[in-house]
C-alpha cells in the first residue's frame, strides 16, 4: 500500500501543506477544543487560528533556533502543544513531545530524552516557564543547565507572517517520538511528514471517518496514540477534536464517557486499562 492509494486531498505532500489547506477552506472550523474542568469546553481553536499562531511560533522560534534543530515540547494539558508542534514543522524544527516535568522534578528519562535529542531549547507555557522547575534546571551541574526554556503561549497572531517552505518535503523529518523508556533507557524513532499522512490515512481508512465525525480524546499528546489520533489525524480529515487532561479521565472516568455522549464524538480510544478503570470506577446507576 503506497500513500497515493490513500491520499485523501490531492497534492498535499506535507503536514504543513495540510494544515494551510484546511485554514484555507475551513477558516472557522472548530479544530480543537479543551475541556478545563473535564465537563465543559474552556478553550478552542479553529483552523485558521491555529494555522496563523502556528506560523507566530515558527517566526519566534527561528529567532531561537535553525530548521533541524530538535526542541522538546513540555506541556501541561490544555491547547498550547498544538500549535506549538505545528509550529515546530513550520520552521523546519524537529519536534521531540515529551512528558512536562512532574511536581517540579526532572527525572532521569526526562533527562535522557534532552540528551540524546541533541536538544537546546525546551518549549513550553508561560506559566509553567515560571514555576521553579527552570531555575531547578538551570541548577544542575551538567548539560542540562544549558537547556534554554521559551513560552510560546505569549505569542499574537501575526497575519503578516512570511515562512520559507519550500524545504519542506514529504521526506522531511517531522518528529522524534521517544519509547516510554519503561523497561529500558528511551529511544527516539525518526517521523517524517510522509510517515504522518500514511499512517492518518490508513486510520481514516480503516475508520471510515470523515470531517463530520467529531472526535474526543484524553490521551497525552507526548505519547504516540494520543498524538496520531489526537492532534493529526483532526487536521487529516478537517474534524473537530474535544481534549481533555488524562488526569480528570484517571479521577473520575465517568466524564470521558459523559463527553462521548454529550460532544457527539464518533470515535474515541484508549489502553484497555482505561476501559477496565470505567468498569471498576462507574457506578450502575450512573449509567
Amino acid at each position: 500500500m503506497t500513500l497515493s492509494n490513500y491520499k485523501l486531498i490531492p497534492d498535499i505532500s506535507n503536514i504543513v501543506e495540510l494544515l494551510r489547506y484546511r485554514a484555507a477552506s475551513t477558516p472557522d472550523k472548530t479544530a480543537f477544543a479543551f475541556l478545563s474542568d473535564g465537563e465543559t469546553i474552556g478553550t478552542s481553536l479553529t483552523f485558521q487560528e491555529l494555522d496563523q499562531r502556528a506560523q507566530a511560533i515558527a517566526v519566534k522560534l527561528l529567532t531561537h533556533s535553525r530548521p533541524g534543530d530538535r526542541v522538546l515540547l513540555a506541556y501541561p494539558p490544555g491547547l498550547e502543544f498544538v500549535p506549538a508542534f505545528f509550529g515546530c514543522l513550520y520552521a523546519g524544527i524537529v519536534a521531540v513531545p515529551v512528558q512536562p516535568p512532574v511536581r517540579n522534578q526532572v527525572n532521569e528519562k526526562w533527562l535522557e530524552i534532552a540528551f540524546s535529542s541533541g536538544c537546546k531549547l525546551v518549549l513550553t507555557t508561560s506559566e509553567f516557564y515560571k514555576k521553579p522547575i527552570k531555575n531547578m534546571i538551570c541548577s544542575l551541574e551538567n548539560e542540562a543547565s544549558k537547556i534554554r526554556w521559551l513560552s510560546t503561549d505569549d505569542t499574537g497572531f501575526d497575519t503578516q507572517v512570511q515562512l520559507d517552505e519550500s524545504t519542506i518535503s514529504g521526506d522531511s523529518l517531522a518528529f522524534l517520538q521517544y519509547t516510554s523508556g519503561s523497561t529500558t533507557n528511551p529511544k527516539g524513532v525518526m517521523i517524517t511528514h510522509h510517515n504522518l499522512l500514511q499512517n492518518a490515512a490508513i486510520i481514516q481508512e480503516g475508520f471510515q471517518l470523515d470531517s463530520d465525525s467529531n472526535a474526543f480524546s484524553w490521551l497525552p499528546v507526548y505519547h504516540d496514540m494520543g498524538l496520531m489520533g489526537g492532534i493529526i489525524q483532526p487536521i487529516y480529515l478537517g474534524l473537530t477534536m474535544t481534549l481533555m487532561s488524562p488526569l480528570l479521565f484517571l479521577q473520575k472516568p465517568l466524564r470521558w464517557l459523559r463527553a462521548i455522549s454529550r460532544y457527539r464524538s464518533v470515535i474515541s480510544g484508549a489502553p484497555n486499562f482505561a476501559y477496565d478503570l470505567c468498569v471498576q470506577k462507574i457506578k450502575p446507576e450512573q449509567l
